[in-house]
């Protein structure tokens, strides 16, 4: 077991800066500095892959593909592949505390494509190498992308036949046709993986582990699904029979519809579950530690009619199990790995959790019914598992407390002896940082105070998700100070 420590949950886009959305710029590098000048060990991020519908980053084009937003701009005028005053006349947003995607869709990328067009030729063959690298994935997101924008955006499963069903004279054709585009693509992610790659080592120079983030699924329209359909349950049209999301439960009144296509894990399990593999090897590349989303899925999922309007009329399907992890083990090895174990639970999946290693999480929030004991009250905790007050799918504990019933804010105060003097928040962050958790994480609203207007996630709903961005005047001394007394006073320093 590690050594208590603690960890700020921050993702990239809510970092401040002035591109329209947090990058890999210096604003990334100062909060590197501000985890380590406070003995904070973890930064914990959500998944880093290119976003479609909805934004969100649980819906991304690729399963591997980096989001080319969070590239730094300030290095592409460094390298003269951008004028200052072509990003300054970029409208990348107006509110420097919201993300506006749809402009960054109109306006980034078309910057990134005018750094590429100085910059492509001349580095044609570190593009070809870092595309030899990263053959398994890239070759097919960067095809995907490319023939995408030539269908006007739409799915790829309203393509030609000759693209869907992946006809291969038709697609060698649709290269030699389209290498420059392709090749956009292969540059956008060189980028993405070479700023992350400096930053993270700039991190673990200062004693800072990353923890990232898998995403259960993979979108239905997506480079992973198209390339590979075969890995998953679809019609012989290549339609979803059957969708994923979870049942009603208090998150939700009618579930959760996440629309994602099944895995067919029989498939999946014949060639020894080489993707997963894969898969997680290339999330140890990108992070020290990965948190796997959904992992109660692994047991039994809950699977959906595909066309239903909502979660309700889904059933439990039986996952692969140990077996799954049995073998990402003896490929791997032992890899530092956390399981989002929220949800429905049940025995089986408690056992599965057990028998896998991981650290599960524990959401201070979820802890308070009036009428009984629960597993997220932090007497409760275990010292293998991860601590917060909250997540990036609940309220600020903020607002959470501003909107609880009576009864539960009553136990809240209580068994945390809440006062107006210390702050109500800052008594729930004490309760987190003082449990038995080897980590308590801590998300950057909390540790600022702010209330539901700064919320990042509403489960179930589309449009005003995944904007919300941190002010420039937070990244102060004083927040440095305030994590260093907590980590200090409970024993969770670096």
């Amino acid at each position: 077991m590690e050594d208590r420590s603690s960890g700020v949950l921050l993702h990239i886009s809510s970092l401040p800066g002035k591109f329209g959305i947090g990058d890999f710029g210096k604003h990334a590098y100062k909060f590197v500095r501000l985890l380590s000048k406070s003995n904070t060990k973890y930064w914990q991020i959500l998944p880093m892959g290119i976003t479609g519908f909805g934004d969100s980053p649980y819906q991304s084009f690729s399963a591997f593909a980096g989001n080319p937003y969070f590239i730094d701009l300030d290095e592409l005028i460094e390298r003269k592949w951008l004028l200052p005053e072509e990003t300054a006349e970029a409208d990348l947003g107006d509110d420097p505390e919201k993300v506006d995607f749809e402009k960054l869709y109109q306006h980034k990328m078309p910057l990134l494509e005018l750094a590429y067009s100085r910059a492509g030729e001349a580095m044609r063959s570190e593009l070809k190498e870092f595309l030899a690298q990263h053959e398994d994935w890239l070759y097919d997101f960067a095809l995907y992308m490319s023939i995408k924008k030539e269908q006007n955006g739409v799915s790829w499963m309203e393509w030609p036949d000759e693209y869907r069903l992946r006809e291969h004279n038709a697609l060698d054709a649709f290269y030699e046709k389209n290498e420059y585009e392709v090749f956009f693509w292969v540059f956008t992610q060189y980028l993405f993986f070479s700023q992350w790659a400096r930053l993270k080592a700039y991190a673990n120079a200062r004693g800072i582990k990353i923890m990232g983030d898998i995403p259960i699924y993979v979108a239905e329209d997506g480079a992973d699904t198209w390339s590979q359909p075969e890995l998953y349950k679809l019609d012989e049209d290549l339609k979803p029979t059957v969708v994923a999301g979870v049942p009603p439960d208090m998150m939700s009144r009618t579930g959760q519809l996440w629309g994602n296509p099944v895995y067919d894990w029989e498939a999946m399990k014949k060639d020894g579950y080489e993707w997963w593999i894969r898969r997680i090897e290339e999330s140890f590349n990108l992070y020290d530690t990965v948190r796997i989303d959904h992992f109660r899925g692994f047991e039994s999922y809950w699977e959906i009619p595909a066309g239903d309007e909502t979660a309700e009329d889904g059933e439990w399907v039986k996952g692969p199990g140990m077996e799954l992890f049995d073998a990402v083990k003896n490929a791997l090895g032992d890899r530092d790995i956390v399981a989002e174990d929220l949800g429905f639970l049940t025995e089986k999946v408690y056992k599965l959790i057990e028998d896998a290693g991981y650290p599960g999480m524990k959401v201070l929030q979820f802890g308070f019914d009036p009428d009984e004991d629960s597993e997220y009250l932090p007497h409760n905790y275990t010292a293998r598992s991860i601590a917060y007050t909250g997540n990036h799918d609940t309220q600020t504990t903020r607002g959470w407390l501003a909107s609880a019933d009576r009864k539960t804010y009553k136990k809240a105060v209580k068994y945390l002896n809440l006062t107006e003097e210390e702050g109500h928040v800052n008594g729930c962050i004490r309760g987190v940082f003082g449990s038995p958790s080897y980590l308590a994480v801590i998300p950057m609203q909390d540790l600022l105070g702010l209330g539901d207007g700064a919320r990042f996630n509403t489960p179930s709903t589309i449009g005003g998700n995944w904007e919300w961005r941190m002010p420039k005047s937070a990244l102060k001394k004083h927040l440095a100070k305030k994590l260093k007394r907590l980590n200090r006073l409970y024993g969770r320093s670096l």
